[in-house]
Formats: structure tokens, sequence, C-alpha cells
């Protein structure tokens, strides 16, 4: 096992590494697990393969960025559907070595793989704890997904809390050093925080930050409510420095889709490929498995630029092996990228291979179909035939 090393020199956590140090997220997390009441309903952002993200790393690291740790944190949650993660931890360990590596994560299915974490070496790993009370879970999230079916809220809550303190208690036996990030939620779970760091501490986590909530719209939390609150939870916990001193601009390199326009991270349209293929059970979000769908929604450019609705096609019946995959590759010549919410390595290699890059997102169609054509233009919408 590869020995963790302590907070207190960690280029995350101590003050003076944070302005020296870079870091780079890569969101390789194709699914979430849960949603919080607050979340922003608008753009999801696709999730980026793991050889994208390695390629993506080599470019930074190639440009003479002084990156010195990778996060996994993104769109989705890193254990939702393990094994992208996983993969991209192995490949950066294996290319870039002396990289420090972590994972953000809601702690759902993290103990079952605290020793592989540990195994690959993490600098540490965070878990996003928001309540420890069932009730008040209930209060900050909008629905958890522990697996594929859709459990009651009330379930889940409790199960979530339960899977937390597991996951905290699995990965500080592995060695590994573990943050805790709460994000503080006024008239929600404010008054709930000093309880979440007691439990917290009492498990054993190493530090904990405490972040307020920033509405793209309304009041935000106040400073004397945060002082607050952060004052109770130092009684428990070693804190990160406070929002305005460990802000975004500290981090040290942002996500790829800001970086770089030459460097390819998401599929672009061309000429030959100027539309975007989505299987969907709603007509509305990205929801179905590239194996179950006989239909695609067929997605393209306006000549004023605008992202709109053309056709619905049928696609290949299932059953034909490989044959389906090369024949759905025809049928959806001229898309340059597939939305699914999942899909098997062998669907995803023959239709690479054939031109046809496959994106695993759970996202609004919408709001995926606007990113992938650079952003669209705010306040219009368009329908099918318009």
């Amino acid at each position: 096992m590869t020995q963790a090393i302590t907070y207190e020199s960690h280029p995350c956590f101590a003050v003076a590494a944070r302005k020296t140090y870079g870091r780079l997220h890569l969101p390789v997390a194709p699914r979430s697990n849960a949603r919080t009441r607050f979340a922003d309903s608008g753009k999801s952002k696709p999730a980026i393969t793991p050889e994208e993200a390695l390629r993506w790393l080599d470019h930074v690291v190639g440009q003479g960025k002084p990156i010195s740790l990778v996060g996994i944190t993104g769109p989705g949650d890193p254990l939702a559907v393990p094994g992208p993660s996983l993969r991209t931890l192995r490949l950066i360990r294996q290319q870039h070595p002396g990289i420090g590596l972590c994972l953000t994560t809601l702690g759902l299915n993290a103990a079952d793989h605290a020793d592989e974490l540990a195994e690959l070496g993490l600098s540490h790993v965070t878990l996003l704890v928001d309540a420890v009370n069932p009730e008040i879970a209930e209060k900050v999230y909008a629905w958890i997904r522990p697996s594929t079916k859709t459990v009651p809220l009330d379930e889940a809550a409790r199960l979530l809390v339960n899977e937390q303190a597991r996951a905290l208690t699995a990965l500080k036996k592995a060695g590994l050093v573990v943050k805790i990030n709460t994000t503080v939620y006024p008239g929600c779970n404010a008054g709930h925080v000093e309880e979440i760091a007691a439990a917290m501490a009492t498990l054993g986590a190493d530090i904990m930050a405490v972040v307020p909530f920033i509405p793209a719209e309304g009041d935000r939390v106040s400073p004397e409510l945060m002082a607050e609150v952060r004052e109770r939870a130092a009684r428990h916990m070693d804190l990160m420095p406070s929002w305005k001193e460990c802000g975004e601009g500290l981090v040290g390199l942002d996500r790829p889709d800001k970086q770089d326009a030459s460097v390819t991270v998401l599929p672009k349209p061309s000429m030959e490929r100027p539309n975007v293929a989505v299987v969907t059970s709603t007509g509305m979000d990205v929801d179905l498995h590239l194996g179950h769908a006989i239909k695609a929604m067929i997605y393209g450019p306006r000549e004023d630029g605008l992202a709109c609705l053309i056709e619905s096609r049928d696609l290949p019946e299932p059953g034909s092996g490989s044959r389906r995959w090369e024949t759905l590759a025809e049928t959806l010549g001229d898309c340059f990228v597939l939305l699914t919410s999942s899909a098997g390595d062998k669907p995803r290699q023959i239709l690479s291979r054939l031109g046809l890059s496959v994106l695993i997102t759970d996202g609004s169609i919408e709001g995926t179909v606007d990113v992938l054509y650079g952003g669209g233009k705010k306040g219009k919408k368009c329908k099918a035939g318009s």
C-alpha cells in the first residue's frame, strides 16, 4: 500500500503550497447519484473519457504548467460508475507517477473501493457531507440514487448517511487522508454543521472545508453566519481557510473545456458530420442505455447557428452483434457524437473506429447539446421543424 502523506504538508491544504502548486480537475464521471435542491438545473457538461483526460493532462504538462495534483471530480460522481474514474487514475499513475491524485465523492460505493484507491496512491479523498441526520439530508437533496433504481427519498437519505460513515471508516482504515466538504445552505443545514464536524471527527476525518452555497440569484450566506458556523465546526476539527482565502482562484488550473481551444477534449461538429444523435425515453433527458435504444433524436444547427431537433430516426434492432453497431454507424453517418446514459465497451470501440464518438451523460438534452455546439445563444429556443 502506498503511504498517504499527512494533511499538514499536503499541497492542497497547506496555505503557502496552494498558491504555488497547480491542480487540474478531470471530469470523467458520467453519472450523478444525487442532486441537491439547490443545484442549477441548466446545462450539464458530458464526461470526457479516461483517454481524453490523459491527453489533456499530457498537453498541460507539456506546456510547462506546474501540475502537482490531479483531482477526479465531475460532472457526475466518480464512484457512481467507478470504471472510468479508476481507469483514469491508473493511466495517470502509469504515465505521470510523480503527480498526486485525489478524488471527490458523495461516498456511495467508496467503502468498497477504499483499498484500491489506497493502492493507487491517492493523496486524499474528499467526502461531500452536507448532513449526518437523514431528516436534514431530505431537506438538502431532491433525489438520491444509490444504484440504478430510484429509491424513496427518506429511505435513500438514511442509506446515504450510513454509507458516508462506512466510507470514511474504510478510507481511514486503508490509510488515506480524508477531507470533509460541507456546503452551508441557510435555512437548511447551517445549524447542523457543528454536528457534522463532530460526527466526522469521531470517525477519523483529517480536515474539513466549510463553504457557503453561492446561488446564481438571490441572497448569499452572510459573512456573520459563515463566521459563526465555522467557529462552531472548528471546535471539533481543523478547518481549511475561509472561502475568501481559499477560493477557486488558488486552485491553479481550470477545467479542460475552458482551456486551450487547440486541444480537442469534447468532439466537435464538422462539415461531414454536423449533427448530434441522442437516445432518450423522455425526450428531455439523456436517460437510455444504448443497448436498449431503437430510436435516436437528431439535433443539428440551423442557418443562424442554433441547434434544433431535426428528426427522429429508427435504429437497428438488438440481437445482431457487431453488425448492429456497424449499421447504427451508417444510420448516424451525419452525426459527430451520440449521447447515451450508458454503453458497453465493444459498441463504443466499434462506433469510435467508424467515426462516431459516444459520450456518456445523464444531463438534459437541451443543455448538453448546447454545450457541444459551443454554448448557443442565450434567450433563444427552437422547436422541431423550425
